[in-house]
């Protein structure tokens, strides 16, 4: 019995995942991409006349950043920034799995609020941004109320379509059993939701970033989409592109440690399912 357990663990390990995905030659052709891409962003617009105010070339975005650590206080942003950025992908993670979990168990509670729901995802969520600034100031509240809004929806229809998706008959094994609803409910149908799920709160983690720039932009005194409202004010293009990048850089360390919490959870998975993009 040992041996074939031994045997089992190896023949696991050996299946094709994140380790034999990443390559030698398919991480040099990535980096290949990124040199030709900043390569052209750095001396494109000189060649194709291109105005610095319209697409201003890496070194000068590269200054504009230094410049704005040195002088508009840039780390105080990044991190209200962030602040809004974890307290809306939580709240709206949290939201959109209680939501996912009700409608996927019951029929009636998807009849009832599947309406009133997609209602809610089809309003543009730029359109609440004034709303929520008029209601509740230029404090955190509006930005956060956005990001909640924009994570809850894919974390809600993933979960709930994985619950809708589990085979009925385990369901019904584990009923035979005599095993109560809450016992179904942690042993079979919240393990089985739980690699959907994580695919609804990556996209959730970048959504979070669009959802607090949103609120920056429509009011607020801080913040790095709040520094993107000013320096455009002021044609500092430069600027412009050095905050994005703060933008993007948050965006995407949020969706790596989303995957890192992925891969500690569903360690028993193949690698192949719950790892990459």
């Amino acid at each position: 019995l040992i041996c074939r357990d031994v045997c089992r663990r190896r023949e696991f390990e050996k299946r094709p995942g994140m380790n034999s995905a990443f390559t030698p030659s398919r991480i040099a052709a990535s980096l290949a991409i990124l040199v030709v891409f900043l390569a052209g962003w750095e001396w494109g617009p000189g060649i194709f006349g291109v105005q610095i105010y319209i697409i201003p070339p890496l070194s000068s975005v590269a200054e504009g950043l230094m410049e704005m650590f040195r002088a508009d206080n840039l780390w105080m942003h990044i991190g209200g920034t962030t602040l809004e950025v974890v307290a809306g992908f939580i709240l709206g993670s949290l939201l959109g799995m209680v939501g996912g979990y009700a409608l996927g168990m019951s029929v009636t509670a998807e009849v009832v609020l599947s309406p009133y729901i997609l209602a809610l995802q089809i309003a543009p969520k730029v359109a609440f941004a004034p709303l929520f600034v008029l209601w509740f100031g230029f404090g955190l509240e509006p930005r956060i109320l956005i990001a909640v809004l924009i994570v809850f929806f894919p974390v809600l229809i993933n979960v709930m379509t994985a619950v809708r998706n589990i085979d009925p008959d385990l369901v019904n094994l584990a009923r035979s059993f005599k095993a109560t609803r809450m016992q179904v409910f942690w042993k079979i149908q919240v393990p089985g939701s739980m690699p959907p799920m994580f695919a609804g709160l990556r996209i959730g983690a970048t959504l979070a970033v669009i959802g607090v720039a949103v609120g920056e932009f429509a009011g607020g005194n801080s913040g790095v989409g709040y520094l993107i409202v000013l320096t455009a004010g002021a044609a500092e293009t430069h600027k412009v592109f050095a905050a994005i990048f703060v933008l993007t850089m948050i965006g995407i360390l949020a969706y790596w440690l989303v995957i890192l919490i992925e891969n500690r959870v569903l360690h028993y998975m193949p690698s192949r399912e719950h790892g990459g993009f």
